[in-house]
């Protein structure tokens, strides 16, 4: 049995107010995967991952397969204990659970020079920014402010560029659908939908994404009707605490109301859109969008015809959503008009 090559990635720093952990895991995907990280284990350590939470530190991991790695992990030190304390676990199996890893040499998270791993990767957590990516590789990331301006060149880019040899002229045109009241453009999202194991399981994402959905409803922001919105998260206690927080319900006044638990959007399974979005997709060669909080975002994963297709945040997914589309920079456009005529910004 050869032991796999260990890649040790030191965080440095922490992470920025308003920085979210698919952030940071979709910047690790992008910096893994031109470190040609696939086969080998990834440790992560430095005091940068000491100031993680374990569910960020799970996110994180989580994402392996697509950055490509054979497993990512965190060593297990007091976090991990307090964890296992908080959810459930006795004062006698923690005490066991923190002396087995202490005897085996096991416990704390290394410093930089302790372990002599095959290769190191150097990340300053507090260089990370609110991101997606896409749109068509979970390591393709894009900064938020970038989004317009990115869609728009990869709109007429050829596709050995990973575009989608669009004519430029035709970017900004809208077209009809047969449903009343409702057109269509070059980069309208079409489904949005908070899902996946790996961002559904962090409390923190799903409380950010209903602490914006409540905003939303106050300021009587709504979404877009040409959009199919889901909630499926990864379990039963993501929705107990959403709803014991008074978060389930401005989300589901949103659209995102309960489709279920697992699987669903991520691999395809967001059901068919309106007959009447998919002929006018169809008829006039649109590159329609999705936003997911999803692992993976391959063309035609989602829906054969949604080209282009974006991983981020469960925050970032609703306020994509309220948007309507991707081609908007959503530090400094508004989301929409609230009720008293004055434009909604993110940051508001």
């Amino acid at each position: 049995f050869l032991t796999p090559d260990v890649v040790g990635v030191e965080l440095v720093g922490r992470l920025r107010e308003g920085v979210t952990a698919t952030d940071l895991v979709l910047t690790v995907t992008e910096l893994l995967r031109r470190q040609k990280v696939v086969g080998t284990f990834v440790e992560y350590f430095g005091e940068g991952a000491s100031t993680l939470s374990v569910t960020d530190r799970a996110t994180l991991a989580n994402m392996a397969p697509e950055y490509g790695a054979t497993m990512g992990f965190f060593p297990v030190d007091q976090k991990t204990v307090s964890y296992l304390r908080t959810t459930g676990h006795s004062d006698a199996d923690c005490e066991l659970f923190e002396a087995y890893f202490r005897a085996q040499g096991l416990f704390g998270i290394p410093r930089a020079g302790q372990i002599d791993y095959s290769r190191n990767v150097r990340l300053d957590l507090s260089s990370i920014v609110p991101s997606l990516a896409g749109p068509k590789r979970p390591q393709d990331r894009i900064a938020l402010p970038e989004m317009a301006s990115r869609f728009n060149e990869l709109f007429g880019a050829a596709e050995a560029d990973d575009g989608f040899a669009r004519p430029p002229e035709t970017l900004t045109q809208r077209y009809p659908t047969e449903r009343s009241g409702v057109d269509l453009g070059n980069g309208d999202v079409l489904i949005a939908a908070i899902t996946s194991c790996t961002n559904t399981s962090n409390p923190v994402v799903m409380i950010a994404a209903g602490l914006l959905a409540r905003k939303a409803v106050a300021r009587g922001l709504k979404v877009q009707p040409h959009i199919k919105t889901s909630l499926a998260p990864g379990s039963r206690v993501v929705t107990d605490y959403l709803e014991k927080a008074g978060l389930l319900a401005p989300l589901a006044e949103l659209g995102f109301a309960l489709a279920g638990y697992g699987c669903t959007t991520c691999i395809g399974n967001a059901g068919d859109l309106d007959p009447a979005f998919n002929k006018a997709i169809s008829e006039n060669q649109l590159v329609a969008a999705a936003v997911l909080s999803g692992n993976r975002n391959f063309e035609a994963r989602i829906h054969p015809n949604l080209r282009a297709n974006y991983l981020a945040s469960p925050p970032l997914v609703v306020a994509f959503a309220i948007a309507g589309r991707v081609n908007i920079d959503l530090d400094s456009d508004p989301l929409g008009v609230g009720d008293d005529g004055q434009p909604v910004l993110l940051r508001d």
